[in-house]
């Protein structure tokens, strides 16, 4: 995960918030993450310049809440098995969510690269839970963690801001919008690191 480099940057800002905020349920920080994507998803999918700063505002959302509920839980004593679950079946429901919003939506309609930068995300995710599931432990590794997706759907919504929805950038044939971009970029790199997630489990199944 490329922005794992940087975890303890942004724990500087976070331990303390999630210290202040341990009355708090962690399961409302999680359903609250959730929430955000669907407004994001929506904003995604509708378009025009309020309800795409609504996507914005909402991955951003969705990337504070998510960051945060971990923290809280384990601040507050309230880590648990089913608190996990929970997070990451919401996380993969989200993920699908803001991603078919573009799909469908006005800065996109490409139904096909959507299905493809879905699968890659969610295979991706899937691979890291198999490996635990095989007892080799959860794999959070690879090129494309959920971080990264969450920055580069955020800044692909901030510059579609200034992108007409009808405006493609790219070299011909690959002419694509912003938010576009981001499937691409998904598709490629999320079965990519499913791969690489595969092939660091089968390599250490072999050891064992």
């Amino acid at each position: 995960m490329v922005l794992d480099a940087y975890r303890n940057t942004a724990d500087v800002v976070l331990q303390p918030l999630a210290t202040r905020l341990a009355h708090v349920h962690p399961d409302v920080f999680t359903w609250t993450a959730f929430g955000c994507a669907l407004l994001a998803g929506t904003g995604f999918l509708i378009g025009g310049t309020g309800f795409l700063l609504l996507g914005v505002l909402g991955v951003l959302g969705n990337a504070l809440f998510d960051a945060l509920d971990g923290k809280v839980a384990r601040v507050a004593g309230r880590a648990s098995r089913r608190g996990d679950f929970l997070d990451h079946v919401l996380d993969r429901y989200a993920d699908v969510f803001m991603l078919a919003g573009i799909a469908f939506g006005v800065y996109s309609g490409n139904l096909a690269l959507g299905l493809i930068s879905i699968l890659g995300v969610l295979l991706a995710s899937y691979m890291g839970t198999q490996a635990q599931a095989v007892g080799v432990g959860r794999d959070y590794g690879g090129l494309l963690g959920r971080a990264d997706r969450l920055v580069i759907l955020l800044v692909a919504g901030i510059l579609q801001l200034f992108v007409p929805p009808t405006t493609r950038l790219g070299i011909s044939p690959l002419l694509l919008s912003p938010l576009e971009w981001s499937l691409a970029l998904f598709a490629v790199l999320g079965h990519f690191t499913a791969i690489q997630r595969a092939l660091t489990a089968w390599e250490r199944l072999g050891g064992r």
